[in-house]
Formats: C-alpha cells, structure tokens, sequence
C-alpha cells in the first residue's frame, strides 16, 4: 500500500523563516509563525490569509493554541512567552521565565498545565488558571527542544540537545528514566497516537522507534542526510511525517515503518529550504509545512 501527494498551495506573506504551526481558530485554519516577529491565520478551505494578524517584540520559534481557553501561547527567541487572549484579541501576559530561545510549548488538560522548553537548558511548568509558573527545572547545560505526551502512559518525553531523551510522570514530574536517543542532539520527541512508540528525530538524521514498555530502541533508519525537526501522525494515525533540514518530507507507514513518499522540490513541489514544522491537518488530511522558503505549503496526502 502506498500514498499518494497532491500539491494544493504555497501560501506567502511571512517575511521571514517560518518556524511554528499549531491549529487556527477552526478546523480548517492554522496559526503559524516565525523570524518576521508575526503570527500569520490561514485558511485551508480559501488558501489564502485571514484578517488576523498578531505582531510580537520578537521572532516565534513555538506556537500553542488552546482552544478550551481561547489562548495563543507565543515562545520567543528572547525566551519570553507572549499570552494573547484570543478572544478578548489582545495580549494578557508575558513569561520571562527564561534567558534563551524558546523551542516548545505544550499544553495538558489533565494536569491543567502548559511546558514550555528552552535553549537555556531550563524545563517550565505554568498554570493554565493562573497562567503563571509552578516549577522550573533544569535538565542539561545544552538546548532543550521538544516536548510530547503520552496520555495512556501518562508520561512527559523531553528533548535534549546532550543526546538524551528525558522521561517524566506526567503527574508528579518524578524521573522515570532518560536514555541516550541519538549520536547528538535530539530535536523531536512524538508518541504514537496509541502509545505504544516513541518516535525520535535527531541531528544526526537518523529516525529512532523506541518501545515504550521499556525504552529499547527498536529500530533506527537514516531517514534524512541532515538534521530532522519534526514528526506528525495524520489523524487517523496509519501514516506519519517527518520533515528535515534537508529541505524534504518523508511519508511512512505508522505500522511498518516502511518509507512511502519522499517529497522534494523536484517532486511534488517541495521546500527549497529546511523544512522546520509540521502539521497534519484534519481537514481534508491536509498536510501543512512551513521553512525556511517563508512559505506554508499544503498538500493532500492519499493512501492508494
């Protein structure tokens, strides 16, 4: 079984290097963000840009919209978190809980959260009530990249620029354990939807499957020839993405782990840059990328 891509657009208008996507106000919309210091709203049905526009002090490497509190989290490379009430359509708050680039940011219903992750080396934990920091810690002397959950282990897997990969209670924050992931830094850390896997990328560009009953590596593939960024499932979770520095797209099979597209600019109108985020729209399983071309580029992804 394979896959089939179509290019829809290349949305412009940024002017700068794109470096963050998160779901927009609706399902067929997306936030993204980047080095012009703006956060841009798009819409997939017109492909083209809505009438919001939120201009920040300085350039976005994290983006983390939530719905349920109508708040848009912008990280900056100042290490600031800029909070916008999304529907009051006005900054509330700004975090200066950090000195150095903000990487990610990533919410929890459960413990009613938000974590942010930095180049500081520095590891936060902020309310979603009060909006204002719980604890902070610090995980390495190198950048700390990447955060994702496991709700049905009810685990935290944190990204370091040391090689490792750094496991948390999701409840506690109690170490559960950490490993050593790839040959250098580790940039992306993504659960599969049921579980079971923790997919790594690192600088190395190699693409790492761990088991999650124990953490034991159960496959690792040179997927790209530089650095990979970031990691998606689409929504129904039998494919995923993985995008790199390389200025490609890889496609795989969720279950084999088999590659099954690889797009380029020469094929299905890809990147002419590094590709830096991704996100697997549910609407129409739209594939959405942004890099450092300053284009958000739409495709549709088809199993055949």
């Amino acid at each position: 079984m394979g896959v089939e891509v179509k290019h829809i657009a290349a949305l412009s208008g940024h002017s700068g290097c794109i470096y963050a996507i998160d779901q927009g106000l609706s399902e067929h919309t997306v936030f993204t963000g980047g080095s012009d210091k703006f956060i841009a709203l798009w819409n997939l049905k017109t492909l083209k840009a809505e009438k919001f526009a939120a201009s920040l002090p300085s350039p976005v490497y994290a983006i983390c919209h939530i719905p349920e509190k109508q708040l848009l989290l912008a990280g900056t490379t100042t290490g600031s978190v800029i909070i916008i009430d999304l529907e009051k359509k006005e900054e509330i708050k700004i975090l200066q809980h950090h000195t150095a680039p903000i990487f990610d940011i990533k919410y929890s219903l459960k413990t009613n959260c938000f974590y942010t992750a930095s180049g500081d080396g520095d590891f936060s934990v902020c309310s979603l009530d009060t909006l204002s920091l719980i604890q902070i810690k610090k995980l390495t002397n190198e950048k700390v990249r990447n955060i994702d959950f496991n709700d049905t282990t009810s685990e935290i897997a944190v990204a370091l620029g040391d090689h490792k990969v750094l496991v948390f209670d999701l409840h506690t924050l109690d170490h559960k354990t950490d490993f050593m992931a790839h040959q250098s830094a580790v940039y992306v850390v993504r659960y599969s939807p049921d579980g079971k896997f923790l997919l790594t990328g690192g600088k190395d560009a190699h693409l790492n499957i761990w088991n999650v009953e124990n953490y034991e590596v159960i496959r690792s593939i040179p997927a790209h020839n530089w650095a990979i960024y970031d990691i998606v499932f689409n929504p129904d979770a039998t494919l995923f993405a993985t995008a790199s520095r390389d200025k490609t797209i890889k496609i795989w099979d969720a279950k084999t782990h088999e590659l099954l597209k690889r797009i380029t600019k020469t094929k299905f109108e890809g990147h002419t840059h590094s590709v830096n985020k991704l996100f697997w729209s549910s609407y129409h399983n739209y594939l959405v990328s942004v890099g450092d071309d300053k284009l958000v580029m739409v495709r549709d992804v088809i199993r055949s």
